[in-house]
């Protein structure tokens, strides 16, 4: 993605090319009195999902001595992800937002542009229209190439698995496709990403039930690439765009990049 720095060292038009890219959505600027204050949102609810404007850094408590401006994005985000994010450098009480559920990232480099990218696709779902009545989405849904997919090592043991074989069966997951890619994600106390995989098959039938789960179709899956622990730890998916993986995703862009830089490095 093409960065042309305003002002210099800023990723404000970074972040307005990913939203064209990812959400065919263009900033809309409101207010006369501040014209470089840009609102970005949804095209069916028109709720806004991110505000990028300039701010004194006085104003944002950073330098009380220092006027000037520097770009930062508000974003919003589950309420019981505030707290740590708001620890790391460059994450801020939100300005002029309700703090509750919203933050402000710096966008002078101090924040990654694929952990704000990551952010930004969090906040696009949390805003998002909610579904209507009877389970019936309100929009299109897109179409989703590459999955996160949980796996609860108390009931299975997928590490083991994968030891002994490359290819093995999982549970069918609602609109998984042949030659789709797989990421599971190993809950706790792993709770970390550890395998790359390809669906070789689907629709297998399959009967299996217990207190827990019930399984009618499976799907066959083959590992391609296995991560370290922690390499892709739940805290690391969050500040990514990624709060939860309660059952089969899609991956957020940060997550995404981040993912495809380490198969890029080996």
């Amino acid at each position: 993605m093409d960065c042309c720095h305003r002002p210099p060292a800023s990723l404000r038009e970074a972040v307005f090319g990913f939203a064209r890219e990812q959400y065919d959505t263009e900033p809309e600027f409101l207010w006369r009195d501040t014209p470089d204050a840009g609102v970005l949102r949804h095209d069916d609810n028109r709720k806004w999902f991110a505000v990028l404007m300039r701010v004194k850094r006085s104003r944002l408590g950073l330098d009380l001595s220092d006027d000037s401006p520097v770009d930062v994005l508000n974003v919003k985000c589950p309420s019981e992800l505030i707290g740590s994010l708001r620890m790391q450098d460059g994450i801020l009480p939100a300005y002029h937002m309700n703090k509750r559920h919203w933050v402000s990232i710096l966008l002078d480099g101090t924040v990654p542009l694929e952990e704000v990218c990551g952010l930004l696709d969090m906040s696009f779902e949390q805003t998002a229209r909610k579904k209507l009545s009877g389970g019936c989405s309100a929009k299109p849904k897109r179409i989703i190439t590459e999955w996160l997919v949980p796996a609860n090592p108390k009931y299975y043991d997928v590490e083991q698995a994968f030891r002994e074989q490359d290819e093995i069966l999982w549970k069918q997951g609602r609109g998984i496709e042949v030659g789709n890619t797989v990421f599971l994600y190993v809950g706790a106390p792993v709770s970390s990403i550890l395998f790359r995989c390809k669906v070789t098959a689907t629709n297998i039938p399959y009967d299996y039930s217990d207190d827990c789960v019930q399984i009618r179709q499976v799907m066959c899956i083959k590992r391609l690439q296995t991560y370290l622990h922690g390499e892709f730890s739940l805290a690391r998916m969050r500040s990514l765009g990624v709060s939860t993986v309660r059952g089969p995703r899609s991956l957020s862009y940060g997550l995404r990049h981040a993912l495809l830089q380490v198969e890029q490095d080996n």
